[in-house]
């Protein structure tokens, strides 16, 4: 009897999760341009440290003064830890410059590469285009 109930409770658990929305991850190839590398100059505003990956969000002053908020995606915080990028090498108000691959759908997002601090370290936020 035990053994009944335990495999209705199962079969009723996967229909659950089968009738679930699957969340995938995504291409990079599907998302960014690797022929369109751009470089940004701005003001830290936001850093998620969230899996799947980080997410870097900063003001940029174009030439005529005009601030566009942009949000640039990185490696997950844990492959971030291990090459040296700790949740204290970023913080709000930091100025930055970082180079990242430009978003398809023309928005305000990119997939981060190379970030320079303001004392002129460098660390990868994120992989070389593919």
């Amino acid at each position: 009897m035990k053994y009944r109930v335990l495999v209705v409770l199962a079969g009723f658990g996967l229909l659950l999760v089968s009738s679930m929305p699957a969340v995938a991850h995504h291409s990079f190839a599907a998302e960014y341009d690797s022929n369109t590398v751009i470089t940004l100059t701005g003001v830290v505003t936001k850093v998620d440290w969230t899996n799947p990956h980080m997410y870097i969000h900063l003001d940029v002053k174009d030439g005529s003064g005009k601030v566009t908020n942009w949000s640039l995606e990185g490696y997950p915080p844990n492959t971030l830890k291990r090459t040296g990028f700790s949740r204290d090498s970023l913080k709000e108000g930091d100025t930055i410059t970082i180079t990242a691959y430009k978003a398809k759908d023309g928005s305000n997002m990119g997939a981060g590469r190379e970030v320079t601090f303001p004392d002129g370290s460098k660390k990868f936020a994120g992989p070389a285009g593919r």
